[in-house]
């Protein structure tokens, strides 16, 4: 296997997280998401917000790389409110230390590599050192593949669901903890 790594993502990179986006949306979520939000989606205008997410003060934008290849990437911050409440809207003792691990992809002819749990861990352990003390990511109840991830480096589904509209097409997540003691595996 070429070198791999993770590291913070640039202005740069943006058009490559972005096409990494939308591919990997519509090769993975093709049978969750309609056809219709798949073919929408746009890299350039999806390139603007993440030129604007590497520029944001809060958010940790990596990416993993193999060799000279972007082969992945992971956006985290501060959980808002309304994502870590429970669901008579009560916020748990640590809210203030959540962080949300808003997005989490790898191409996936580069999945099964260890790239989504060096770009986890790095972003654990950057939001750590900032003092978070808990990690949540929400993931479709049908994305096996992400649930097995998660469920892999230990983090757990705490019972709370959300269903979003998907362009009229009811989408189911569950939301996922975890701590952010998280070692690097290959």
């Amino acid at each position: 296997m070429a070198e791999a790594a993770v590291r913070p993502a640039t202005l740069h990179d943006a058009p490559e997280i972005a096409r990494i986006q939308v591919d990997t949306w519509r090769t993975a979520y093709n049978e969750l998401l309609p056809e219709a939000v798949l073919a929408g989606l746009d890299v350039d205008g999806v390139a603007g917000s993440w030129r604007q997410a590497v520029e944001e003060d809060g958010v940790t934008l990596l990416v993993a790389t193999e060799g000279s290849w972007v082969v992945g990437f992971c956006a985290a911050g501060p959980a808002p409110r309304d994502e870590v409440a429970a669901a008579d809207g009560g916020l748990p003792a640590d809210a203030e230390t959540t962080v949300l691990v808003g997005t989490l992809l790898v191409e996936p002819r580069w999945g099964r590599r260890g790239h989504g749990g060096r770009l986890l861990a790095t972003a654990a352990h950057a939001l750590h050192k900032r003092g978070a003390t808990r990690g949540i990511a929400w993931v479709p109840e049908a994305d096996a593949a992400s649930l097995a991830f998660y469920l892999s480096v230990g983090w757990t589904a705490d019972g709370t669901v959300r269903t979003l509209d998907a362009d009229g097409r009811p989408l189911r997540e569950i939301r996922l903890t975890g701590g952010l003691a998280l070692p690097f595996r290959d």
